[in-house]
């Protein structure tokens, strides 16, 4: 899926080349020296996100004007170019004239890591985050419409901060707040539901006991997102601040009708999060036909002998895994890694691990 990946100024790296084979690779190294920092660098370029920022500023190297990311995912020659002018976009040589082009074509990436927690600790950000990066994945029309609801928010929460209230604007606004809320939250609600049976397999199969994991989709804008608007125009204008609509979604994740997030153990928070993961990755398989690319960052060496095997085995046999670890103790009792080749990471670059 990725058999090459460049990088210039990226983070830590002035320069990075790495190839991969099929299976993918296990990346070792000390902390702080660049691995999970690899996995980002995949990320951003195959999907133009980055799951550690929410901007590109942080992910050029210091002292540098921009950075670069080259690839070819899925056999296609990609290349991103972030500079004082502009980011920069390029597919088998052709420039894309935005991200939305630039995606339209685009691969699929699962990324689990241990801030996954926050899916079941963390506030609603987390799992609305979640849901995003899976529905912009399956249908580009999520992302066009994620796009246009976060302007206009930001525009009517700037009207709302005025002295005085300028009703047929915030009216424009919340015009196209509801057209693409209502379909964000509708998008989200099937998700949740496609995701559910696929999360509650993943979790029995991972735990290795009969644990009842529920998802259940809250719209914070209810049935009729209109009418929850206009309800609220009065606590909206006394805050200053848009209190309904997909930005104040949530989801319930419940394990034997408990609330995960208070009565299930750490390990069991743990499986949960995982599960979530499996489940987006089950789901992107299923629906695009297509098989993601699994980034793993430095996960193994917090989870048991039996849960990480159940993982091993859960994920795709065929599927690109790309993982990091500070140590290979864990992989005795994962033999199913034993094929995957090892690099070191070091201050400027990958080499062969012994």
């Amino acid at each position: 899926m990725l058999q090459h990946l460049r990088l210039q100024n990226f983070r830590c790296f002035g320069s990075l080349e790495l190839d991969a084979p099929q299976e993918g690779v296990i990346l070792i190294g000390d902390n702080a020296r660049g691995k999970t920092s690899i996995l980002e660098a995949i990320c951003v370029l195959v999907r133009l996100q980055s799951p550690r920022c929410s901007g590109f500023h942080t992910l050029t190297k210091l002292s540098t004007p921009g950075f670069g990311i080259a690839g070819d995912p899925w056999g296609q020659e990609r290349k991103i170019k972030n500079t004082p002018g502009g980011l920069r976009l390029f597919a088998d040589g052709e420039p894309r004239a935005s991200r939305t082009a630039y995606l339209a074509d685009g691969g699929l990436i699962v990324w689990m890591g241990n801030e996954d927690l926050a899916l079941i600790r963390g506030p609603g950000e987390a799992r609305r985050h979640f849901l995003d990066f899976l529905g912009a994945q399956l249908d580009p029309a999520y992302r066009t419409a994620y796009t246009r609801y976060r302007r206009a928010l930001r525009a009517k929460n700037l009207l709302l901060k005025e002295p005085r209230l300028r009703l047929p604007e915030l009216i424009a606004y919340e015009d196209i707040l509801i057209e693409h809320g209502t379909f964000l939250t509708e998008s989200r609600a099937r998700l949740i539901a496609d995701l559910s049976p696929l999360a509650a397999a993943a979790q029995t199969d991972i735990s290795g006991k009969d644990e009842a994991l529920t998802l259940t989709y809250l719209p914070a804008s209810g049935p009729c997102m209109k009418e929850s608007i206009l309800q609220a125009r009065q606590r909206e204008t006394a805050t200053r601040q848009a209190v309904v609509g997909p930005h104040r979604d949530d989801v319930s994740i419940r394990l034997h009708g408990m609330t995960a997030s208070d009565y299930a153990s750490e390990g069991q928070q743990r499986t949960i999060a995982l599960a979530l993961k499996l489940a987006q990755g089950d789901l992107l398989h299923t629906r695009r036909e297509k098989t993601p690319i699994y980034l793993l960052d430095d996960i193994f060496g917090e989870l048991d002998p039996a849960r990480r095997n159940a993982l091993l085995r859960h994920l795709p046999p065929h599927a690109q895994k790309f993982i990091t670890t500070t140590h290979l103790g864990w992989r005795d009792t994962s033999p199913q890694t034993n094929l995957l080749p090892v690099l070191r990471v070091v201050e400027n670059g990958v080499e062969k691990f012994p």
